[in-house]
């Protein structure tokens, strides 16, 4: 009888080890490599850095107002030879670059075409307004917040001066 006690937890632990094996081996262990182009899937619409176009053109509408249904921020509606296109450059231009940006301003966008609940919007990366290069969104197509030009900063530190410093 004593026997019987101890040969069961050595059949036990020995089917438990068989049973072990044949998990790790019917477990395919094949890597794959990485894809070359690593496409974002966070929030908002993917940005595809490979599919990047420039469009040349002139702003025929400036939209500032949200509207439902679209990417929050300022949308730029710009004739080109591809037709109307609403540029999505976000909500982060300093105020200097927003008070250039009217109907009839010449302007060159590189960015992506992407869809958003049906429709399509170029995500605009960098934004080329009368010589000055603004970058909207970032090589992962996420905003970023726009650095004042070196002449804002030289008048907004004129106007400190003559205000006596900040305080």
């Amino acid at each position: 009888m004593r026997r019987t006690r101890l040969t069961k937890p050595i059949t036990m632990t020995a089917g438990l080890l068989a049973g072990l094996l044949f998990a790790i081996l019917a477990v395919p262990l094949g890597a794959q490599p990485a894809s070359g182009t690593r496409v974002g899937h966070g929030f908002g619409p993917v940005y595809d850095a490979a599919h990047e176009i420039t469009l040349t053109g002139t702003v025929q509408e400036v939209v500032t107002r949200h509207m439902p249904g679209r990417p929050a921020g300022m949308h730029l509606f710009v004739a080109g030879p591809q037709g109307l296109v609403d540029a999505h450059v976000g909500l982060f231009l300093s105020r200097e670059m927003k008070e250039a940006l009217h109907t009839g301003t010449p302007v060159e966008l590189v960015g992506v075409m992407a869809s958003v609940r049906g429709k399509k919007y170029l995500m605009v990366r960098e934004l080329n307004v009368g010589g000055t290069k603004v970058t909207v969104r970032n090589e992962h197509g996420f905003l970023v917040h726009s650095v004042p030009s070196a002449k804002t900063r030289d008048k907004e530190s004129a106007k400190l001066a003559s205000n006596g410093g900040a305080r």
